[in-house]
């Protein structure tokens, strides 16, 4: 992975998602995607066939490497030790059953997790009374994680709602060492001293943190029906959902599961978005570049059928703050390489085009080159045909009287990210029947 550095004094929201040092798109990035797409497909297809039940994403995160001191945001990613981290999730779809999955891709040791409950979320920490379920590993309670693997529990008998809260709670006996981790969650996450796993009560948790941990899924299944399976929102900070409501479910991905389900059709939607993710370049603290992540967040979901691509603004604005422009054909380049990965695997994949920025306080997010990139980008994304549909998250946004801005109404607060009110209109954006 290329890394860049970061500077370490940024502390302003906005600018902790974005701030981040561009290199050009390395000659083997997209031959890199390609070969470990294929390495792991067919294990995987296998795999998948020899399920006795079909699994579907009903919530998912997208995990980057520990960060202690996220930009002056104090984390957890230091690890854990005697502790229980309660989170709480909701998914997208229903069904009979449910799993976890655990992951340590970015660990430095084996994880060591002593045991995990899943029940139905109440208010806060608390759970429902009588809901508390334990999650088995190969039936048992407790299991080994080795390092840079993700784990799926057993199937938990727990029949779930779409759009339904669950509560997921991990403990750990022992130091963890380094966490795996997503930095903005959007939701509280909880801890407490000590195994309180099995605790319907919140009393015992009263440290809470912005950030998640270890989680990446929780994946439902039921019986196999036509057309059933995961759609996954890949992308930056705007499909993570940063600067939307904390513990809303208000982020694009949440509104588009919300307008499946109205629909009749309750579909699995995972959200991976990484704030501050770029396309072409890893960045401490933001993730891998898309090119290099897409495969494990993207492509290996379980059930994966459709993906959603937003990805480009940060590659242009880091790259113009820092004396590195990125040019159209680069992004280009890029964004044809997610699309060669996921034909290969038999996935659709649609192109969303990047959103306005302009008024943007953050250094490089309102150049006049870096638009000229925006526009070039977001022509080659609606004309090319490259992409199997295109949702025009860009028009949706934007500003009738000046299109390269974000409507007022949809803004956030920096001209970059959308309020909750943005982050519907570009769910509404979408065509569920290309989905």
């Amino acid at each position: 992975m290329t890394v860049a550095a970061v500077d370490p004094g940024v502390v302003n929201l906005g600018v902790m998602l974005l701030r981040g040092i561009y290199r050009a798109l390395p000659a083997a990035a997209v031959a890199t995607l390609l070969a470990t797409t294929a390495a792991a497909s067919p294990a995987a297809a296998t795999h998948q066939r020899r399920e006795p039940v079909r699994w579907a994403g009903g919530w998912g995160s997208a995990l980057i490497a520990p960060y202690p001191d996220f930009f002056g945001e104090p984390n957890w990613s230091g690890g854990f030790d005697d502790h229980s981290v309660r989170q709480v999730v909701r998914v997208s779809r229903g069904g009979t059953s449910v799993r976890i999955r655990v992951s340590n891709v970015y660990g430095d040791r084996p994880l060591r997790l002593t045991g995990a409950t899943i029940g139905r979320a109440a208010l806060g920490a608390a759970v429902l009374p009588g809901s508390l379920r334990p999650v088995t590993f190969r039936g048992q309670r407790s299991t080994v994680v080795a390092a840079g693997r993700e784990a799926a529990s057993d199937a938990v008998r727990l029949r779930v709602s779409p759009l339904e809260r669950l509560t997921v709670t991990l403990y750990f006996e022992g130091p963890t060492g380094p966490a795996t981790f997503h930095p903005l969650a959007v939701a509280t996450v909880y801890r407490a001293a000590g195994d309180r796993r099995f605790d319907a009560d919140p009393a015992a948790y009263a440290e809470t943190s912005g950030s998640s941990y270890y989680l990446s899924g929780v994946d439902v299944s039921g019986p196999a029906r036509a057309g059933q399976g995961t759609v996954v929102a890949f992308g930056d900070s705007i499909t993570d959902g940063a600067l939307s409501t904390v513990d809303a479910d208000s982020r694009y991905p949440d509104e588009l599961a919300e307008r499946l389900a109205a629909a009749g059709r309750p579909t699995g939607v995972v959200n991976a978005g990484i704030g501050g993710n770029k396309v072409l370049t890893g960045t401490p603290g933001f993730g891998a570049a898309a090119v290099e992540r897409f495969r494990r967040d993207a492509l290996s979901q379980p059930g994966v059928r459709t993906v959603i691509v937003l990805e480009g603004i940060n590659d242009i604005g880091t790259g113009e703050a820092n004396g590195t422009p990125v040019t159209a054909a680069q992004l280009i380049a890029g964004h044809q390489a997610l699309i060669r990965a996921a034909r290969w695997r038999g996935v659709r994949v649609i192109g969303a085009t990047v959103t306005p920025s302009k008024g943007c306080p953050y250094p490089g997010y309102d150049t006049e080159r870096g638009e000229a990139v925006r526009d070039a980008l977001n022509h080659w994304i609606r004309t090319s045909g490259e992409y199997d549909a295109v949702f025009d998250f860009d028009r949706a946004l934007a500003d009738p009287t000046d299109p390269d801005r974000m409507r007022p109404e949809y803004d956030a607060g920096d001209a970059l990210h959308p309020n909750d009110a943005g982050m519907r209109a570009m769910a509404e954006a979408a065509d569920l029947n290309e989905l």
